[in-house]
């Protein structure tokens, strides 16, 4: 028998294109729907108005879950009791701010009525010095080798992002593990004839395992920032700078940091909200302790609100307020010094 016609035949691609065709029914039988009452509020509003209406659903979602958490937080910050709802709670002013700002010296949290509060900014400040300049310059180091042309390049930018994809309390749970009484660190310390050290009942210690942990954790993300940053510089630089043969230092700081800086200042602002809100990861590691070495704001809220017999949400809110406002204003500070720089 002769072969049937190559007409008949069902060509390559042929059901590929029928399953596409089938895919994209849906999705074209809902912009049909669509069309004609969007050219009728077209021709109401006008074509530049048009913008808005397609901005209004992130809107309206930007609005439910970031406005009025924090309008419904300032409300709480100023009224007292322990009802929930609040129409049932009395209006008390700045009372909760004045029992938080209630200090014979904001230097000495002892000296304070609400001590755990000042001791957790205190805790919070340290923290953030020390989180902040090592995420910056762990991150700005590690972007520099991974922009260079090294074996396994790939990989390496994967490995060094993995841990970002990890959830907090996992990245704490695992960092515990290793680092508790009986964990995988002193494990190999008595293997080695060493002592066992107990990392979360010094506090130096507690806190240097807390900053360790977060910078480890995030590293990846800014490092991910600068990364990009780096790869924008124009190559033509570096051959012109390499033709009058610049050492490699004048090249870092008179081309590399300064088209740098605007990555730079995204990842400061960043690490710094990030810092200041901390409180899975050390909550988690080392619970507050010992003592109150590693309590942070967030979690004085959080304990404050939530976690005590005596539930104070107003207080809480009130702390969460200060927190805000500082965190505003060290930003605006940031862009201010970022765009004088700039100029």
């Amino acid at each position: 028998m002769s072969d049937a016609p190559s007409a008949a035949r069902p060509q390559p691609g042929m059901a590929e294109g029928a399953l596409a065709r089938v895919a994209v029914l849906p999705v074209d039988l809902a912009l049909r729907l669509l069309d004609p009452p969007m050219r009728w509020l077209q021709r109401l509003i006008g074509a530049r108005r048009m913008a808005y209406v397609f901005l209004l659903p992130n809107f309206a979602f930007f609005g439910l879950f970031v406005f009025l958490p924090i309008g419904i937080n300032v409300v709480f910050s100023v009224t007292g009791g322990t009802a929930l709802f609040p129409s049932e709670r009395p209006y008390v002013g700045t009372e909760q701010f004045g029992y938080l700002f209630d200090c014979g010296s904001f230097l000495d949290p002892s000296s304070c009525r609400e001590d755990h509060f000042w001791r957790g900014v205190a805790n919070t400040a340290k923290f953030v010095a020390f989180q902040v300049t090592a995420m910056v310059l762990f991150s700005l180091v590690t972007a520099l080798i991974l922009n260079m042309k090294i074996r396994g390049r790939g990989i390496f930018r994967a490995v060094y992002f993995f841990p970002v994809l990890l959830s907090p309390v996992v990245v704490a749970l695992i960092w515990k593990w290793i680092l508790q009484r009986d964990g995988l660190l002193n494990a190999a310390l008595t293997t080695l004839g060493g002592q066992k050290i107990l990392f979360f009942v010094d506090p130096s210690w507690a806190m240097f395992w807390a900053v360790f942990v977060s910078v480890w954790a995030h590293m990846g993300f800014y490092t991910l920032i600068l990364l990009a940053g780096l790869q924008a510089i124009p190559a033509d630089l570096y051959e012109a700078a390499e033709m009058d043969a610049t050492p490699r230092w004048r090249v870092l700081t008179r081309i590399t940091l300064p088209l740098l800086w605007p990555n730079m200042i995204v990842v400061i602002v960043l690490a710094l909200i990030k810092g200041a809100q901390t409180f899975d990861e050390v909550f988690v590691l080392t619970g507050g302790g010992p003592g109150t070495a590693t309590l942070m704001v967030v979690q004085y809220i959080y304990e404050t609100g939530f976690a005590s017999q005596v539930q104070n949400f107003g207080l809480a809110a009130a702390a969460s307020v200060v927190l805000g406002l500082v965190l505003f204003v060290l930003t605006l500070l940031q862009f201010a010094a970022a765009r004088r720089k700039e100029i």
